[in-house]
């Protein structure tokens, strides 16, 4: 459903938006001989005013969406080479290095920086006075990010793009707002087409994340209407929640959010490529707390249910190598006895390799104990300098989170099954101790966990 979803948006939102921009162009006249070069330095020099800088930008948009990808890194090659001037910039250090004094080592600095920046910032600038200006800067980093590749100058105009948007999208200019079943068809449409982590099958799988036990909230910005930038699916339950295939049960009864003690984030997914890098999830989680918090009084706890990808792609090589620091004495005994021949190591990799394995007993006895305790010294002790070595477990500490509690058969779809042999973790917001949580993490990279967590780990870290 989201692959169709996806591509039914974007061959709509081209031929609305290219509509609207040939409008614009078709009134540009003159430039019908000049190469893109020309066409984008007439652009720069304002030619005809205002109104004709803005129409020759839409016409530079057109031209840049309706190509194919070789016509569009001719595009943006040609935009990356409004460089700075060599000549300007050397005369500007000149003097800066031999200012008298700190006043005018100061106005030299000045004309240093002005002399630094390249014409393609005035330009790039020049796309935002256009209809869906911005979205259009947003969709054209994402592209780039996939294709500079050890190009220097595509490299120099993405950095560029990035301090624009990351200026642009500071989270003091965003709007938090809900979604929900009586929102727009299109933003609907787009919430199935942008979930990432668990995807929805169908209308009735979307209806059931909206209904009234269920709250979804996203992160706009003013210049983007309709288009979220990040959000977030939260059920409202009793008790930390551990199977997100409960959560997820359209059969499962509707509860009375009122009733409700516990809000559980089981799904945040970014929806715009183009701002990867430029942070949201940890304003958006506080935003959200603070807004259940005022709604309803009776919740006292916060916290996620959130995927380990990273764990089977650290576990598997170890177990591979039959290394003898993964498993204990007694775990690979208990293994052994359960299923005979080879090592512990060789009866894990392979139990966890079938399909469905932790629907038998026998085998989930035996294997949930040890993989519980992996995915703790995992999400505890595995990293990556100061940083957990999970990217969901990196965001989550960063934010200001503690790891609180590990669920066997958390996730048992296929996705769940290949990343993490099911398992999945519960996150704690302690409002009280969100911002002490960051700090040590963020300083430290001490990773905060519940008493039970920790004395899994402990011995590893």
């Amino acid at each position: 459903m989201s692959e169709a979803v996806s591509t039914g948006l974007l061959d709509r939102a081209i031929k609305r938006i290219t509509t609207v921009w040939r409008d614009m162009a078709a009134s540009v006249t003159g430039d019908e001989d000049e190469t893109l070069q020309q066409q984008m330095q007439a652009c720069l020099d304002g030619r005809g005013g205002e109104v004709s800088a803005r129409n020759r930008a839409a016409k530079l948009a057109e031209t840049y969406l309706t190509h194919d990808d070789a016509g569009r890194m001719e595009f943006l090659r040609t935009l990356a080479a409004f460089d700075s001037d060599a000549g300007l910039v050397a005369s500007a250090y000149a003097k800066v290095t031999e200012a008298k004094d700190v006043a005018e080592r100061a106005d030299a600095k000045a004309a240093l920086r002005r002399a630094l920046e390249p014409p393609r910032l005035r330009l790039l600038t020049q796309f935002t006075s256009i209809p869906d200006g911005r979205k259009f800067l947003v969709d054209m980093r994402a592209y780039l990010l996939k294709v500079r590749g050890q190009d220097k100058l595509l490299t120099a105009l993405e950095s560029d793009l990035r301090g624009l948007l990351a200026a642009w999208f500071d989270i003091g200019f965003l709007e938090l707002a809900r979604i929900d079943w009586n929102s727009s068809a299109a933003l609907l449409e787009k919430l199935v087409s942008y979930e990432a982590v668990h995807a929805i099958r169908s209308w009735r799988d979307l209806k059931n994340r909206l209904d009234s036990d269920r709250r979804c909230y996203a992160f706009f910005h003013p210049r983007m209407p309709g288009e979220p930038l990040i959000f977030v699916e939260v059920a409202l339950v009793k008790g930390l929640a551990g199977s997100v295939q409960d959560l997820l049960d359209e059969k499962a009864p509707v509860q009375d959010p009122a009733k409700a003690d516990t809000a559980i984030f089981y799904s945040i997914s970014n929806c715009q490529a183009g701002l990867a890098g430029i942070s949201f999830g940890n304003f958006l989680i506080k935003r959200v707390v603070e807004e259940l918090s005022t709604e309803f009084r009776n919740l006292k706890t916060f916290a996620t249910l959130s995927p380990i990808p990273g764990l089977r792609r650290w576990l598997d090589p170890l177990l591979a190598k039959g290394d003898s620091g993964v498993l204990t004495e007694e775990e690979s005994q208990a293994l052994l006895a359960a299923f005979p021949g080879g090592s512990g190591s060789d009866a894990l990799s392979s139990l966890i390799a079938k399909r469905h394995w932790w629907r038998d007993p026998t085998a989930r006895k035996v294997a949930e104990p040890i993989l519980i305790r992996l995915g703790a010294r995992y999400l505890l002790s595995e990293a990556n300098g100061k940083r957990a070595k999970d990217p969901v477990a990196h965001f989550h500490l960063s934010n200001g989170a503690r790891v609180e509690r590990l669920n066997m058969a958390g996730d048992t779809s296929d996705k769940g099954a290949k990343e993490s042999a099911t398992v999945m973790v519960n996150y704690l917001y302690d409002p009280g101790k969100i911002e002490d949580y960051h700090e040590d993490y963020a300083g430290d990279g001490k990773r905060n966990a519940s008493t039970a967590v920790r004395k899994l780990a402990r011995g590893w870290s």
